[in-house]
């Protein structure tokens, strides 16, 4: 089959493209390019350059795809408009449904491919008819909580090589395939259009900063914030409060952020107010056949390196649905998403309310 392979200039992308070469496909490498540089920090030119050494190592084509603009619409701006709002928003879920399996599969549609693949950690399965996502082998590098609002179809025809693999095991293949340029390259982390950056300096570019007083749960003045789209919800770093004369000297954490009046809400000592049983959420989507009607038993998580939790689930119609957890979850954050699990399959999320 004629393959076209997501080539990030990573090496789980290239031993993607490694693994479907060997097994007779004919490969094309796409690399997509999805941020306009602005000041010469973003690593998207040396990731290019690893993925044409890559490809070049494997007798692969690879092209560079600009999807500059479409990323910034249809991801950016949401990103700023959830900040806006006072949420804390992640844009790499929403990359995967806009970009990687929609404008990625539809430029991959035009070079004749049969097939896309990628080298997410992940899998794929099928019941009644329709294609399932289900995790990776590797549970430390599971990436099906940032696929959650991937919709079905967009998993037609879609393959994942790195499936049954570990990390280990695709960094020793990378070493036998001869992928030098990346065979002990780190792995990228956070925002990938934000790179290396600080963080706040770059989002102060986009959004003005409002400072204002953080307070106690009692409306007392502790201390000051930079601007609520900084902090998150169970946030205890970076706060600057310490040291208050007559006040309990313990950490301070965010509780809630009070958007109307610019006030960052903190709490002090133990951090019981963080725990809830229960969230609402909305842009529920469902990767392969729908649950039954009434409430639905299975995990969840609302953030991605944490365990799955039993819970309830109820379907309120219109993209909505509450989750009650069995037990009390810390720190849920509103703009965050609230993924479901059923055994092995991932079956979808929302946005957390």
């Amino acid at each position: 089959m004629k393959t076209v392979v997501g080539m990030s200039g990573g090496v789980d992308s290239a031993v993607a493209a490694a693994l479907l070469k060997e097994q007779g496909h004919e490969v094309v490498g796409l690399f997509m390019n999805n941020w306009e540089d602005r000041d010469g920090t973003c690593p998207a030119d040396e990731d290019w350059a690893d993925a044409r050494l890559c490809a070049d190592r494997l007798g692969v084509p690879v092209y560079s795809v600009d999807f500059s603009g479409e990323y910034y619409e249809r991801v950016f701006e949401e990103f700023l408009a959830e900040y806006r709002a006072g949420r804390t928003p992640n844009p790499d879920v929403l990359c995967n449904r806009e970009i990687k399996f929609d404008a990625f599969r539809k430029y991959a549609d035009r070079l004749g491919a049969e097939r896309v693949a990628t080298g997410h950690y992940c899998g794929i399965g099928e019941t009644d008819g329709l294609p399932v996502l289900l995790r990776a082998k590797d549970a430390n590098k599971d990436q099906t909580y940032f696929l959650c609002q991937v919709r079905t179809e967009q998993l037609r025809g879609v393959v994942f090589p790195l499936a049954g693999l570990t990390k280990p095991e695709v960094r020793a293949l990378a070493e036998r395939y001869g992928l030098d340029s990346v065979k002990r390259k780190k792995d990228s982390t956070g925002i990938c259009f934000i790179g290396e950056r600080n963080f706040r300096r770059f989002l102060s570019e986009y959004l003005p900063a409002q400072p204002g007083d953080i307070t106690d749960e009692n409306g007392v003045v502790v201390g000051r914030h930079e601007g609520l789209m900084y902090y998150t919800i169970g946030q205890r770093r970076g706060l600057g409060i310490g040291g208050l004369k007559g006040r309990e000297q313990a950490r301070w954490f965010v509780v809630a952020k009070d958007l109307p009046n610019n006030r960052l809400v903190v709490s002090c000592g133990e951090d019981d107010r963080l725990y809830s049983d229960r969230l609402t959420a909305h842009g529920m989507n469902i990767i392969g056949p729908p649950p039954g009607p009434g409430t639905l038993r299975c995990t969840a998580k609302t953030r991605y390196r944490q365990p799955d939790a039993p819970c309830t689930v109820t379907f309120l119609g219109g993209g909505r649905a509450e989750v009650r957890f069995d037990s009390p979850m810390r720190a849920i954050t509103p703009g965050q998403y609230v993924v479901l699990y059923s055994g092995e399959r991932c079956l979808g999320g929302g946005v957390i309310d």
